[in-house]
């Protein structure tokens, strides 16, 4: 497996944003739940278990959706010890007051923004090609 770029204008420079189809839910839950087969991400806390799922599954299982999301993928592939792009990311969202969750993998980092604001964070996560 690559260990990903870790040069911060190279990365930029050519980065692509993707959205995944559909809608997904942020759910919570004090105790897991038996079956999370179709959880996209699992997140472990001491409060309790988040599921990110696709939002008609949260509503099919009457799951409590905390936050309805786009999912964007940034496709370059990022080292996981590459350094200011989670703060490029974050400061071009925030600059246009867009909320995001960030989730990382081995090979891309996944941003969960409110479905309203994706068109607009699609356009803010690619104006930093300029900047690259």
């Amino acid at each position: 497996m690559s260990n990903g770029d870790t040069n911060l204008g190279r990365m930029l420079a050519t980065l692509e944003v993707k959205r995944r189809p559909g809608s997904y839910a942020y759910v919570h839950f004090s105790i897991r739940p038996a079956d999370t087969d179709e959880a996209e991400a699992i997140i472990e806390e001491a409060e309790g278990t988040t599921l990110v799922v696709p939002l008609e599954i949260a509503r099919i299982r009457g799951w409590p959706v905390v936050l309805e999301a786009a999912w964007l993928t940034l496709q370059v592939h990022s080292s996981l010890e590459a350094i200011g792009l989670t703060a490029a990311v974050s400061g071009a969202l925030a600059a246009g007051g867009i909320p995001c969750n960030l989730l990382a993998g081995a090979f891309h980092d996944h941003l969960l923004v409110p479905v309203a604001a994706a068109d607009r964070a699609i356009a803010a996560l690619t104006s930093l090609r300029s900047r690259g």
